[in-house]
């Protein structure tokens, strides 16, 4: 059983104030943790990083911090729940 006195607390982290080699760090451990193209060509490490800088900037994605799990992550905007 969850303990109620522990929060869940997450919140959204500017990706604008990271250090450009840490931002470049945290989406190159994201792209490797999510897994493997299934399209018809296999896309670069490069390609697939410079998407989801291109995601964050847009703020289509978003930088979150979990303060339960003590963790950084990228997802999509409109499945941030802070």
């Amino acid at each position: 059983m969850a303990n109620p006195l522990v929060r869940s607390a997450n919140m959204i982290i500017p990706w604008q104030d990271l250090d450009p080699e840490t931002l470049d760090n945290l989406i190159e451990s994201f792209v490797l943790r999510e897994g493997t193209d299934y399209g018809e060509h296999e896309r670069s490490l490069t390609d697939k990083v410079a998407d989801v800088k291109l995601q964050l900037k847009s703020g289509e994605a978003v930088l979150v911090w979990s303060e339960l799990h003590e963790t950084v992550n990228i997802m999509p905007r409109k499945q941030f729940h802070g």
